[in-house]
């Protein structure tokens, strides 16, 4: 059963955080040269979308932006589904040798970025990964650590954080809600 959530972000906090972070990607590489962005389906994508768009407005250049599905690579695929959707793969340009923004909304165990890895790297060999989050609730199985990070909190095993994008849902907002247990 779930409680009614607090807004941790609203419409305007997202997209100054989203801003910053793109400044940041901007920043820490020394501009866009080599760059390219990966989105985790499904929220990873839009706002791998949105960072090429910031950073297309500050650099003037526009970032490859692909989309990956991990649903195969995931360590608990079997146990979500006896028939698992998969999605296509979209990823349009070649990450030989590029530096690589992995786009996800919430990172929590470090599972859904394994998977992921483990994806881009059968797809070839990358000159670098970093990884680009919305949310960062913390609580990791993994040590795994985002480069990019648009909102910190530390979390309980009871709550939850749901991001809902505008393109997805028809607003900007990210809600952690607290579950009975």
């Amino acid at each position: 059963m779930k409680n009614k959530g607090k807004i941790v972000l609203d419409s305007k906090e997202m997209s100054r955080a989203l801003t910053r972070m793109a400044h940041e990607i901007i920043e820490q590489n020394k501009g866009a040269e080599n760059l390219a962005l990966i989105g985790i389906r499904t929220g990873g994508v839009t706002l791998s979308e949105r960072l090429q768009q910031l950073i297309a407005a500050t650099e003037g250049t526009m970032l490859p932006c692909g989309i990956l599905d991990i649903t195969l690579y995931r360590d608990d695929w079997s146990t979500l589904s006896r028939h698992p959707i998969v999605r296509k793969t979209d990823i349009s340009f070649s990450i030989e040798n590029k530096n690589i923004i992995l786009v996800d909304d919430v990172l929590y165990t470090g599972r859904t970025i394994r998977a992921a890895l483990a994806a881009l790297t059968d797809l070839g060999r990358p000159q670098k990964i970093q990884l680009a989050v919305l949310v960062d609730r913390g609580r990791r199985e993994l040590p795994i650590k985002p480069d990019f990070v648009g909102l910190s909190l530390q979390t309980s095993a009871n709550e939850h954080v749901n991001v809902f994008l505008n393109e997805i849902s028809g607003k900007d907002e990210v809600v952690l809600e607290k579950r009975d247990l």
